[in-house]
């Protein structure tokens, strides 16, 4: 997984359209039409990886875009989904459709042992999600508090067997302010597995800056629909 530095392209659904949102609150986002269309621009730009997030699934527990987000699934490059995925029933079901990770949040949260559950019958499939809000982890579509600090966190569930952590920076997420490398290298320094980065990105210095702190890949949103920078562009420049 991630043998070299990614730039991975986002699609997030919501209400069936493509959408992302500023500081992971629901209702401040821009919508960006056909979330299919955003996908094959993507892979049309040369994406290895989607990120998919069914984010009405995050918020309210139950996956309402499963239906777009399977067929966003179905395009010949890895993809991980992640939003309203609750049992381990659920993501083995995603994964012996195809899908090649599941992203886990909440449910990891609340049930720790999911992650074990699933990691025994597909190793390494599953990436635990910390969205990260004052320094401290929060589910339920960012909305709860959980008090669990992200870099304990994340050791926690790669003992448990997680394959990946996923890190979102929720305070900058969306904003194109910047990046708090920082808050990243606490995480990759606790854990062995790789360490996806998400939040804040506004320019390619910021993707390098992520990279040199030891993210093994980025999730890429708002910059890309905003035009700040291409998926061409940001891809060709990491590495150097």
């Amino acid at each position: 997984m991630f043998p070299e530095f990614e730039v991975i392209p986002a699609v997030d659904v919501q209400d069936g359209q493509a959408v992302q949102l500023v500081g992971g609150e629901r209702g401040t986002g821009r919508t960006y039409g056909d979330p299919s269309d955003a996908a094959t621009r993507w892979l049309d730009a040369g994406a290895s990886t989607l990120h998919l997030v069914d984010l009405d699934g995050a918020f309210e527990g139950t996956r309402r875009n499963a239906s777009a987000i399977a067929e966003l699934a179905a395009n010949p490059v890895a993809v991980q989904v992640g939003g309203g995925i609750r049992t381990a029933s659920d993501a083995i079901g995603l994964l012996e459709q195809g899908i090649d990770r599941v992203i886990l949040g909440t449910a990891a949260v609340e049930t720790p042992e999911i992650v074990a559950t699933i990691s025994e019958e597909h190793p390494g499939s599953v990436m635990v999600s910390l969205d990260a809000k004052d320094g401290e982890v929060v589910v339920s579509g960012w909305t709860e508090g959980t008090g669990l600090d992200p870099a304990t966190a994340a050791q926690r569930y790669e003992e448990l067997g997680a394959g990946a952590i996923l890190f979102t920076d929720v305070d900058v997420e969306g904003q194109l302010e910047g990046v708090r490398t920082d808050r990243v290298e606490r995480v990759v320094d606790r854990v062995d597995v790789p360490v996806i980065a998400s939040g804040g990105v506004g320019s390619i210095a910021d993707i390098r800056a992520l990279e040199r702190a030891g993210a093994a890949a980025v999730v890429v949103g708002t910059a890309l629909y905003e035009g700040r920078f291409t998926l061409e562009a940001a891809m060709d420049a990491v590495g150097e």
